[in-house]
C-alpha cells in the first residue's frame, strides 16, 4: 500500500517533455524582453525615476504620482522583473516534477532562478550608485549571463542524456569557441561605449570619461573580427560537409550584419533613441546565435538502453 502512494505521488503532477521546452524557451525571451525594457528606462532617462532601491521612495515601495512618467518607466521594468522571476520559477517546478528526471537539467534551471535576483540587486546598485556608468555596463552583462545560462536549459531541455559527440574536427571547434569568446569581448567593450555615450539614464549621471570616437573604433575593431570569425565558420563547416553547423555559422553572421548596420547607423545619427534600443535587443541575438554556432559543433546520442545483468555460471532456472 506505502509502494502505490508514492508512485501515485510521484504522478500526481506530470509534466510533458514539451511544456518543459516551452517554458525554457519562453524564459529565454523573458530575459531578452527584460534587457529592451531595461535599456527603455535608460533611453527615457528614467533610470532614476524610482530614486532610490529596494524601496521606489524613501517612505514607498511603489511609485507616486509626484514622480511622473519617469517613475511609472522604471517601476514598471521592477515589476517585469518578478514576472521574468515566476517564469524562471516555472521551469524549476517543472524539472522537478519530470518523471524520469532528466539530469543536468535542475542546475540551470536553478542558475537562472538565482541569477534573476543577483541581477535585480546589480540594478539596484546601479540606483544607489546615481547611475554609475561601470554598474551599469555589469547590470547589462549580468542579463547576457542569464540569457546564456537560459539557452542551454532550452537546448538541454531538446536534447537526449547521452553523450557527447563532436559533429566537426576538434579545430573548428576551437574556432568555435574563440569565436564565442570575441563574442563575449564585443559586449563587454560595447557598455564601454554605452558609459561613454549620451544616454546615461538620468540627465545628471556621470559618464565613464572614455573617448566616445576612441572607444566606438575599438569596438567596431571587434565587430569585424567577429564578422571575420563567423565567415571563416561558414566556409570550414561547409567544406566538412557539417550542414547543421552552416546554417547556425549563417544565422550568426546575418545577425551580425544586421546589428553592424545598426550599430554604423545609429553612430553616424548621433545615437537616436529607437535605434539604441534596437541595437540592445541586437546585442542578446547575436550572443544567442553564437551560442546556437557552439552547440551546433557537437551533439548528444540517446542513452544507450541497459543491458541485462549476466547470469551467474551455474545458476539453475
Amino acid at each position: 500500500m506505502r509502494r502505490i502512494r508514492r508512485v501515485k505521488r510521484s504522478v500526481r503532477f506530470p509534466v510533458s517533455p514539451t511544456l518543459l521546452r516551452r517554458l525554457a524557451y519562453t524564459s529565454i525571451i523573458a530575459n531578452v524582453a527584460i534587457v529592451v525594457t531595461g535599456g527603455a528606462v535608460r533611453l527615457t532617462a528614467s533610470g532614476l525615476g524610482c530614486p532610490t532601491w529596494p524601496r521606489c521612495t524613501d517612505e514607498s515601495y511603489t511609485t507616486t504620482s509626484e514622480m511622473g512618467v519617469h517613475g511609472v518607466i522604471e517601476f514598471g521594468n521592477r515589476l517585469l522583473t518578478f514576472a521574468v522571476g515566476i517564469i524562471a520559477l516555472a521551469v524549476v517546478l517543472a524539472v522537478l516534477a519530470q518523471r524520469p528526471r532528466r539530469r543536468g537539467l535542475l542546475p540551470l534551471a536553478v542558475g537562472v532562478l538565482f541569477g534573476i535576483p543577483a541581477q535585480a540587486v546589480l540594478g539596484g546598485i546601479t540606483v544607489l550608485t546615481n547611475l554609475n556608468p561601470w554598474v551599469v555596463g555589469l547590470h547589462f552583462l549580468a542579463s547576457m549571463v542569464v540569457i546564456a545560462a537560459a539557452y542551454a536549459l532550452w537546448r538541454r531541455t531538446v536534447e537526449p542524456d547521452g553523450p557527447v559527440t563532436p559533429t566537426v574536427p576538434a579545430p573548428l571547434r576551437t574556432l568555435a569557441r574563440i569565436t564565442v569568446v570575441v563574442s563575449a569581448a564585443v559586449l563587454v567593450v560595447g557598455t564601454w561605449v554605452t558609459g561613454s555615450g549620451p544616454h546615461a539614464g538620468d540627465h545628471g549621471a556621470a559618464r565613464n570619461g572614455l573617448d566616445p570616437e576612441a572607444i566606438s573604433q575599438v569596438h567596431a575593431d571587434g565587430v569585424f573580427l567577429l564578422i571575420g570569425l563567423s565567415v571563416a565558420l561558414l566556409f570550414a563547416f561547409r567544406a566538412v560537409g557539417a550542414a547543421r553547423a552552416a546554417r547556425a555559422a549563417g544565422v550568426l553572421l546575418a545577425v551580425e550584419l544586421g546589428q553592424g548596420l545598426i550599430g554604423f547607423v545609429q553612430y553616424f545619427t548621433h545615437l537616436p533613441a529607437v535605434l539604441v534600443a534596437a541595437h540592445m535587443l541586437g546585442s542578446c541575438l547575436v550572443l544567442l546565435a553564437t551560442l546556437g554556432v557552439l552547440w551546433a559543433t557537437r551533439e548528444r546520442l540517446p542513452e544507450a538502453p541497459a543491458t541485462p545483468a549476466a547470469e551467474p555460471v551455474g545458476a539453475t532456472a
